[in-house]
């Protein structure tokens, strides 16, 4: 038997989720190798929204403003970005391939993001490449290529007369990440020096994070947010089934096809700039539909807020937890994701008896 249950007021649910994202951010920027004070980190915030930076200011006040500023702040919002990019992802695919266990990796995102960065790494080791292609900057955007390749390849397998259906998006999904995962696999083993920073890259990390990346998340992000917000009434009917949302006038085919690619994109560009993080899209979704029920106008920017505020405390906690040394922040949300999923999976297998 079904109990119902009580739902939390949207509004209040995200003005809770505001505040405490950025009590949040105050905080992480405060935590470090260099621990500062919470007063000092909130005057630099002050000072930097309202425009009133002093460029004359020296000593330790100087020392503050450069590590909050250019070393914290951009990691901070970079996993905030990336963040709130898988939540809401998650949130459009399990809406729209009707399985609570998709996330953003179910279609091969990940996988094709993950080898494009592995490529990327592994280049100059076989190769001579022209100057603007040497260093790290270029990991970003072959794994983007790398994302928006294995979403292709994924549509082209699962699609059918211009139709995809949910299944065989899922299907194709699988089939595409595990050949790409093997292609992986060969790449490690041909890696040699090289080995550390691909394992490093596929486990997911903010380490060395810019306000380049920042920049680059954000238009992506505001853009997306607003495509899939003004879908959100389409997403609701279409949780009831294509035959339903036939009957009702939604064009099931052509919205689930533009659907899927605005939140694969969001995903592709979150992957490109921090790796492969899992559990993220998985579990934020599920949390919030338990407190705000089905409605995709509510779990939309619900899950932007929690997917945030989850990975900016993952991050805090992977570069501070073991002092000097930094565990991959996929380490962590993979080690709190995975047991917390399986603690609402199982209540919600029992309530649904």
């Amino acid at each position: 038997m079904v109990v119902a249950q009580r739902r939390v007021p949207a509004l209040l649910f995200c003005l809770l989720l505001l505040l405490l994202l950025i009590m949040t951010i105050i905080g992480a920027a405060s935590v470090g190798a260099a621990r500062l004070p919470l007063s000092a980190v909130w005057q630099v915030f002050a000072d930097f929204f309202s425009g009133s930076l002093d460029v004359t200011v020296e000593g330790s006040a100087a020392a503050v403003r450069l590590i909050v500023l250019d070393v914290r702040l951009p990691r901070i919002l970079t996993a905030l970005l990336v963040g709130a990019s898988l939540g809401v992802a998650g949130v459009v695919f399990q809406g729209l391939l009707l399985n609570p266990l998709a996330d953003p990796f179910t279609i091969g995102v990940s996988a094709g993001a993950a080898f494009g960065a592995t490529v990327a790494i592994l280049l100059p080791t076989f190769c001579v490449l022209p100057v603007f292609l040497s260093g790290t900057a270029i990991i970003p955007w072959f794994a983007f290529a790398g994302a928006v390749l294995s979403l292709a390849l994924v549509y082209f397998i699962a699609s059918s007369r211009g139709r995809v259906m949910p299944e065989s998006m899922i299907l194709a999904g699988v089939i595409v990440a595990s050949f790409l995962s093997a292609l992986i696999s060969f790449c490690q083993s041909i890696a040699g020096e090289k080995l550390a920073a691909v394992v490093f890259w596929i486990m997911g990390s903010f380490s060395g994070a810019l306000w380049s990346q920042v920049f680059l998340l954000l238009p992506y992000c505001f853009i997306c947010l607003i495509i899939l917000q003004a879908h959100a009434g389409a997403l609701n009917i279409m949780a009831m089934g294509d035959t339903t949302a036939l009957q009702l006038g939604v064009e099931v085919y052509r919205v689930r096809r533009r659907l899927l690619l605005v939140a694969a994109m969001l995903t592709a560009v979150a992957v490109s700039v921090s790796g492969v993080i899992g559990f993220v899209g998985l579990v934020v979704p599920h949390i919030n539909r338990i407190l705000l029920g089905p409605d995709h106008r509510r779990l939309l920017p619900a899950s932007a807020l929690l997917g945030g505020l989850v990975l900016v405390l993952a991050d805090t906690l992977a570069r501070t937890v073991t002092g000097a040394t930094e565990i991959p922040v996929g380490v962590v949300t993979a080690l709190l994701g995975a047991p917390f999923f399986c603690v609402i999976f199982k209540k919600k297998f029992h309530d649904d008896k």
